[in-house]
């Protein structure tokens, strides 16, 4: 299948540069996937969506604020470091710039040498292995040097880190955050639980993989990152009895909804409680075993997650309903508006 029979034509001054001061603000586009019919709604209508006996499913993954800026030890030449992933104790897979300047041994320092990096190796794509020293609690040391590590096509500054983080925001561990939760707040949650639905907990930590470019001509080529994901029991038994009673499933997210599929296929439709490393790539001709619908922002042309949403709702339908976004002006990306497929 031709990546660019996923491509569409988005105005530069549509993407969402800044979040909105309400969470709850955002507009909502409602596509029905059996007719392709459209509705145009404010995000706190969802719950006019939600039925008693549904379940909805939220990734409490939580951001690291995983971007650095630091000196090399011995010639002071400024370097800025994105934290990837943990891949043992200290020892970290990262993106360096510039890479080049960063080789085996080198010393890397951020804020005034109380967190050091030495380079330990490389690893594919130009990123680098780095191990930390430091006294005291890493994260407590991250939160207070590091910035958020907002996707590239956001060019202003997050004056606040919390709006680049769920509500229910929880286990740490992510380079970015699963943006279709940022609508949600408290308030609206509690409102949704009061109608009958059930809220239900997987982790699933985002990679920088999420924004990379598919860069091969037939998407059945492309090299799908991998990331981790976790579902307790708990959640996995209320799958299950969601099911069962002849309830929907609701997914929030292209993440949650790849952690439920993931899980889904390999138990033939049931849920157990697992954990481990998913590079599932759903594109058109999936066959979903596990969720019913979803919940997500408007994402990049030629993406794999344009590729999700058009395997759930046909790509047709899809890409009628972005053009109809784009007309009406809805904010697009990370901090952009929102789209309820059911």
């Amino acid at each position: 299948m031709d990546v660019n029979l996923f491509d569409f034509d988005l105005p530069e001054e549509l993407i969402a540069q800044t979040p909105l001061l309400d969470r709850e603000a955002s507009r909502l586009m409602v596509l029905h996937k059996d007719s392709g019919n459209v509705e145009h709604k404010q995000f706190p209508d969802v719950l006019d969506y939600l039925q008693e006996g549904d379940c909805l499913v939220l990734n409490e993954t939580k951001v690291m604020p995983a971007r650095l800026f630091g000196v090399k030890e011995d010639t002071g030449a400024q370097i800025e470091v994105l934290l990837l992933q943990q891949e043992e104790q200290d020892v970290w897979e990262t993106l360096v710039k510039p890479a080049k300047r960063v080789k085996e041994g080198t010393i890397i320092l951020f804020g005034d040498g109380r967190l050091k990096a030495e380079c330990v190796g490389s690893s594919d794509q130009g990123g680098r292995k780095l191990k930390f020293q430091y006294d005291g609690i890493f994260y407590e040391i991250l939160d207070q040097l590091g910035e958020m590590p907002l996707p590239p096509y956001i060019k202003e500054k997050l004056e606040d880190k919390d709006r680049y983080q769920t509500v229910f925001a929880k286990e740490i561990g992510s380079a970015a955050a699963p943006t279709a939760g940022l609508h949600f707040t408290k308030e609206l949650l509690a409102k949704v639980q009061e109608k009958g639905v059930k809220l239900a907990f997987i982790t699933l930590h985002v990679g920088l993989g999420t924004f990379r470019p598919v860069s091969v001509e037939s998407i059945e080529e492309h090299d799908m990152h991998s990331e981790y994901y976790y579902m307790s029991d708990e959640t996995a038994k209320l799958l299950n009895e969601t099911k069962s009673n002849g309830g929907r499933i609701i997914t929030v997210g292209t993440t949650s909804t790849r952690t439920v599929e993931t899980i889904a296929t390999a138990n033939n439709g049931k849920f157990e409680g697992s954990s481990g490393w998913t590079s599932i790539f759903i594109f058109p001709g999936y066959k979903f075993m596990g969720i019913d619908g979803m919940i997500t922002n408007f994402h990049l042309p030629k993406s794999t997650l344009i590729m999700l949403i058009s395997a759930l709702a046909g790509r047709e339908p899809v890409l009628s309903a972005y053009k109809e976004a784009v007309d009406q002006k809805y904010r697009f990306f990370s901090f952009g508006d929102a789209m309820l497929i059911l």
